[in-house]
């Protein structure tokens, strides 16, 4: 895969068949101890997409105090193709979780996890090569449908890919936009929604990713 041992595909037919070949190993249930650290991770592209800079905050669990963070910077060596985004975003956040003085219990990462075309997004791509707990929490639906939740904070419905449910479409504050939250590895769906309220404390984004987001585009 891409994980600084393995080269990164070549072509997109060869990210796509690494996408199909690993999907099956997320695994979709609570596999972790006591949660106590969630690092929040994103990944912005300076200078014109030619830099990939990779985000984390780690925060302490559950009262979110910011412990440490870690930024890299890396030459994009991917292009943009929709669908195998994490191929340019996961060698950076992967040196960048290298650098953390403490592992985290759990990866919330800004993006998708199994609500990916072929159930394997940055969350899933980043969660399994880590080996870390992870879930996906994306701005914007990538692929699947939903109705719309309710108004009210907490509000909920689910993210339905062909006839499987791939992800929940959350309300994290009272009428503003939802997120998208979905599995990445380790977690089952019904926990990851909850830990991303638990972790929504004043804004639409949960802190880590929010913190992570502003990390990224200040280096």
């Amino acid at each position: 895969m891409c994980n600084g041992q393995n080269p990164l595909p070549q072509t997109a037919a060869e990210a796509i068949a690494v996408q199909k070949r690993f999907a099956p190993r997320i695994e979709t249930v609570d596999r972790f101890d006591k949660i106590e650290t969630i690092a929040g991770i994103d990944v912005a592209f300076p200078c014109g997409g030619k830099v990939t800079r990779a985000a984390i905050q780690a925060l302490s669990y559950p009262a979110l105090e910011p412990i440490e963070t870690a930024v890299i910077e890396q030459e994009t060596r991917f292009p943009y193709i929709p669908g195998l985004l994490s191929f340019r975003e996961a060698p950076s956040v992967l040196a960048a979780l290298a650098e953390l003085k403490a592992r985290p219990d759990l990866l919330m990462i800004d993006g998708h996890g199994l609500a990916h075309p072929r159930r394997f997004g940055i969350a899933c791509h980043v969660g399994l090569l880590a080996d870390i707990p992870a879930v996906g929490v994306a701005k914007s639906r990538l692929t699947g449908r939903h109705d719309d939740p309710k108004l009210r904070k907490g509000s909920r419905t689910a993210l339905v890919g062909g006839e499987e449910v791939i992800g929940t479409v959350l309300r994290t504050r009272n009428g503003v936009k939802p997120v998208y939250v979905s599995v990445g590895h380790r977690v089952s769906l019904e926990t990851a929604v909850e830990l991303t309220l638990a972790c929504a404390t004043r804004y639409r984004l949960p802190e880590p990713t929010r913190l992570a987001d502003k990390l990224s585009k200040t280096g």
